[in-house]
């Protein structure tokens, strides 16, 4: 496990690598900076969305970087009011010119809040934009199993990650399990909590000399999911991904393993039991 690194990965079903910390841009309308700072620092994987209207800047900061654009995993998300098969296709198009970029590394559905033949309309367009190059891989967020399972039903192919609200007070167990079964890789965004840590993380943290966050960034790579912590300020950047010379011992991860609240515990909108 100690084995960890900025540049550990895993593959996804569609074949290529993931890697396992990725930055958040959500609510940052200058993330440009953010993002330099995660480049230069060693992160090689940045979580945009459409709805985060950041896709320019996260573009310029890759072609400023100096980093070669194929060694950078850039993510992003078909808007809510996007959803339907012709829409998706215009949106992907939109995006890959506000990125400036050929190719998108992973293009989610952000929630599965539209309705059953909306959602499936936007993953066909989706497997289409896969099949033109336009996107590498494809995926979910916020997806509840019943909204995978419609998927499954349709007999297309399986989404390789579902990106979900995931930290010790909101576990997803349901979710995790299901993606476990699937072969679907689990992205958890709001690790650090939204900074609303109790006083047994800030706790426990200490004892390894760590900060909550970074602390919690390690607790996820434990767990085995992809962790996007997100933070507009460089040094924070550089900070939450400093977890690769300490390790959770066990009875520290059953402690707080054993903090989940369910959907209590969410401190986002978390919609995965969306209609």
């Amino acid at each position: 496990m100690s084995k960890l690194s900025l540049s550990s990965t895993v593959k996804l079903s569609s074949g290529y690598e993931l890697p396992l910390v990725g930055l958040g841009v959500y609510q940052n309308d200058d993330c440009k900076p953010a993002c330099l700072a995660a480049l230069k620092h060693g992160y090689r994987h940045i979580d945009s969305a459409r709805m985060y209207r950041n896709e320019e800047q996260v573009g310029e900061a890759v072609r400023e970087s100096g980093v070669p654009r194929e060694q950078v995993f850039v993510t992003s998300k078909i808007n809510n009011p996007e959803h339907g098969y012709e829409s998706t296709l215009a949106s992907v198009d939109d995006s890959l010119k506000k990125f400036g970029f050929d190719y998108i590394d992973l293009m989610l559905i952000h929630s599965p809040l539209s309705d059953k033949e909306r959602r499936l309309q936007t993953w066909k367009a989706l497997i289409e934009a896969k099949k033109q190059g336009k996107v590498r891989s494809i995926g979910v967020s916020n997806y509840g199993p019943k909204h995978l399972e419609e998927i499954r039903e349709a007999g297309l192919e399986t989404p390789s990650v579902n990106q979900v609200e995931l930290h010790p007070f909101c576990q997803q167990k349901e979710i995790v399990e299901y993606c476990n079964k699937h072969g679907i890789v689990i992205e958890a965004y709001s690790p650090l909590i939204r900074g609303k840590w109790n006083d047994k993380i800030v706790e426990v943290a200490k004892k390894y000399n760590k900060d909550p966050a970074q602390f919690l960034v390690r607790w996820s790579l434990q767990r085995g999911f992809v962790v996007l912590p997100k933070s507009a300020q460089p040094e924070r950047v550089v900070s939450n991904a400093n977890v690769f010379d300490f390790e959770i011992k066990e009875e520290d991860m059953a402690t707080v393993n054993a903090l989940d609240r369910g959907k209590e515990g969410a401190v986002t909108w978390n919609p995965v039991d969306a209609p």
